[in-house]
């Protein structure tokens, strides 16, 4: 994966959290982890119950922890990436829970304005038992949990994907998508970059295209295109 726009910092001077998405575990973000810790940087991989609480204490419990563990080991930066709902996790502790040491943060395929997925099938019993409470705060209403949120104020940067592997899910949205959620709802107000990639919701983490240009928001604030 390395080539000329990326560098590799100083072991552990930095520190990149992986966030996981709704219904996965950190196993999704593995090879993430593996290729971005060949750059030098501390890795927190972390694991949460997303299908068990609603997204509040999810990020609270799980991103409170992994900041602690960075603070402990006194890295300069805390850097983070995240899957689907793993990014409005983040967004979430952000807006109450200030990080002194934040860097950037990149979010793949984060429903930031929500999912039309929510809005056509939340009221099935069958939704909730698969998605949890967190599942069911994911709509497109302005009075949803993303939508709520409003711009971010850090630096963010987001990769959308607009390839499906689930024809049938895909047919419920109007617009181009990734199989979960649509590249337009994808974006949010604030954002300092944005990029669209030909990979699925499903798979969009664990892509080689996609870890590179990760990293290189991280160390530069921009894809590069």
């Amino acid at each position: 994966m390395k080539d000329m726009f990326l560098t590799e910092i100083e072991k552990d001077s930095e520190a990149i959290v992986l966030l996981h998405g709704l219904k996965r575990t950190r196993r999704s973000m593995e090879k993430a982890a593996r290729l971005l810790a060949d750059f030098g940087y501390k890795i927190v991989n972390l694991d949460y119950p997303s299908t068990r609480q609603a997204v509040e204490p999810l990020a609270l419990a799980c991103i409170g922890r992994a900041v602690r563990e960075c603070e402990a080991s006194g890295v300069g930066k805390v850097h983070f990436l995240t899957h689907s709902m793993g990014g409005i996790l983040v967004r979430y502790y952000l807006s109450v829970e200030p990080i002194e040491k934040l860097g950037r943060v990149v979010m793949l395929a984060p429903p930031n304005g929500g999912s039309e997925i929510v809005d056509k099938l939340g009221g099935w019993r069958l939704f909730y038992l698969l998605n949890g409470p967190a599942g069911l705060q994911l709509g497109t209403g302005h009075d949803s949990l993303p939508n709520r949120l409003g711009k971010v104020d850090f630096e963010a940067g987001v990769i959308a994907g607009d390839r499906t592997i689930n024809p049938w899910l895909s047919l419920l949205f109007q617009d181009p998508n990734d199989g979960k959620v649509a590249v337009s709802r994808t974006q949010v107000e604030g954002m300092r970059d944005f990029i669209v990639l030909p990979y699925s919701h499903t798979f969009i983490m664990r892509r080689n295209s996609v870890i590179r240009q990760a990293l290189h928001f991280i160390q530069q604030g921009r894809f590069f295109k």
